[in-house]
């Protein structure tokens, strides 16, 4: 899988993608859920410190919103919500998501910078995430394009031409 952020691409080689699961589930597509929160919420610590852009010249910002406690809490909201999409066919074809899970969202994320994104934001960051997670998860990867501006992530074919975007 190949993802950009504006000029910034990071390669991640199949070999190094798996499950980690006895089942294959296709949790090995889940980076697909960080770039959807940097794309709708602008925060993603997990991106962040993949493209080597963690906020290093305010040590306290680094530490709490760029440190190990928020990419721990990212990827537990990542896993929680793979869970409970499971039980909901990975939301195909569902455009809302309970409001019990994004208020656990919330409580989980209420000491951090992103604590000022709405329910709604959530919510679309992950619809999105999960429209995509299924375009790879059918095709065994792709490349993603993240636009930050227009708070979208698209997947592309081989010849970066949109596969799929996601409103």
């Amino acid at each position: 899988m190949t993802f950009s952020v504006g000029d910034e691409r990071i390669d991640v080689t199949p070999d190094a993608l798996t499950d980690n699961a006895y089942d294959p589930d296709g949790y090995r597509f889940h980076d697909i859920f960080h770039l959807a929160y940097a794309a709708v919420l602008d925060w993603s610590p997990v991106t962040r410190s993949l493209l080597q852009r963690k906020r290093k010249s305010d040590p306290l910002v680094d530490e709490v919103e760029d440190g190990g406690r928020a990419v721990a809490i990212e990827e537990g909201i990542s896993a929680m919500v793979f869970a409970y999409a499971s039980q909901y066919r990975m939301f195909e074809g569902v455009r809302t998501v309970d409001y019990s899970v994004l208020r656990t969202i919330r409580d989980m994320t209420a000491h951090l910078e992103v604590r000022a994104r709405t329910a709604a934001e959530w919510e679309d960051a992950i619809i999105q995430g999960f429209d995509a997670w299924r375009c790879l998860h059918a095709t065994g990867g792709g490349r993603v394009h993240v636009d930050r501006q227009a708070r979208r992530i698209r997947v592309l074919n081989s010849d970066t031409t949109p596969h799929r975007s996601f409103a």
